[in-house]
């Protein structure tokens, strides 16, 4: 598979690290009907919180609407200082995470991964490498299931029995296939990775540390706020909270190709890694190591998913970032891709190709 090459910051465009450079659009760019569209709660979209599109690295547009709901405090109104809920969004971050630790030496792709679990001898679990997490393709048993509560195993990691600990309650699930032969979505996979990391770094205060010092500072993300289960662990597969504009400075560090204002922090071809496909998933389309890409898409774009919505979506040959942050209901998903691509249209209609 060929890749689209990862365009460079521009001349004369400041990197966000403390503030986001604004422009326009180009001319020929008309967004007014699709941010309408994706804001339009009343339409099959349902709610959304924030949408943040930049291209050449400026802030071109940006929508800010509707209230969160708190059980403890009343409604608070969403604005460009509101952390917002990351969902799978996390499991892209995780990857950048997992590529410095492999970039310091301290973790291998290709080797067993570090799992207590799975230590004793003889347990074919053994033979799960980073690579295989990654990419889903671990074999575990993990139904990743958000609706039927009986047979789902990521609801019951999150919010039953595995809480506490979710990356054991994932690690102790049994094979159902041999380490590399099938695709399986899991949450409970990137949550064993987080575990991996957390044993490297240290858990808890270290492990938090480690993302700030490593990460988050580096890029300016300074809302951003990782949760923790009790055992520690970054719930990596589903717990970050940050503002609209601290999820594209993320995405800014993949389409500079792990790069930040002259540092690199992501090993060189990390990020080719996580947007190269190795995976095909029916109903989501293709998979690479903790990033999805676009099926029919010629223009290099990859995503950084999450439940009811959350996207970061990066279009390499058009210098294009879109950030979703809402609630849509999974019916609709369908229509919200297909507003996605409508973005990318937009600007590659006006000639906004590299």
């Amino acid at each position: 598979m060929t890749l689209v090459p990862l365009p460079p910051q521009p001349c004369g465009a400041p990197w966000p690290t403390v503030e986001w450079p604004e422009g326009a659009p180009p001319a020929a760019v008309v967004l007014d009907g699709l941010l309408d569209e994706v804001c339009d709660d009343a339409g099959p979209l349902a709610t959304t919180f924030a949408v943040v599109v930049v291209h050449q690295g400026r802030v071109v547009a940006e929508r800010y609407q509707g209230r969160l709901e708190h059980f403890d405090r009343p409604p608070e109104p969403v604005t460009a200082q509101t952390p917002l809920l990351s969902w799978s969004m996390a499991k892209s971050m995780l990857h950048a995470v997992a590529g410095m630790l492999v970039g310091d030496g301290r973790l291998d792709i290709d080797a067993p991964a570090a799992v207590p679990e799975w230590a004793a001898a003889g347990d074919p679990r053994h033979a799960i490498t980073l690579g295989h997490l990654l990419a889903m393709r671990d074999g575990l048993a993990f139904v990743e299931d958000y609706v039927d509560e009986r047979v789902s195993d990521v609801i019951e990691m999150l919010f039953g029995t595995g809480q506490a600990d979710v990356a054991h309650f994932a690690a102790d699930r049994p094979l159902a296939a041999p380490p590399g032969e099938r695709f399986n979505y899991s949450s409970g996979t990137s949550n064993i990775i987080s575990s991996v990391v957390a044993r490297l770094v240290g858990p808890g205060p270290s492990y938090e540390r480690f993302l700030r010092e490593r990460l988050f500072a580096p890029l300016g993300m300074h809302s951003a706020t990782p949760e923790l289960d009790a055992a520690g662990t970054w719930v990596a597969s589903s717990y970050l909270r940050a503002t609209a504009r601290d999820f594209a400075r993320f995405g800014l560090l993949y389409l500079r190709d792990g790069v930040w204002d002259g540092t690199r922090l992501l090993p060189q071809g990390w990020v080719d890694y996580g947007r190269t496909m190795q995976s095909y998933d029916p109903e989501d389309g293709p998979y690479g190591a903790h990033w999805w890409g676009v099926e029919g898409d010629t223009l290099g774009t990859f995503r950084a998913l999450g439940y009811e919505g959350q996207s970061i979506s990066l279009c390499p040959s058009l210098d294009l970032m879109v950030v979703r942050l809402g609630k849509t209901p999974a019916a609709h998903y369908p229509d919200l891709t297909r507003w996605r691509a409508g973005m990318v249209r937009a600007f590659s209609s006006a000639g906004g190709r590299r």
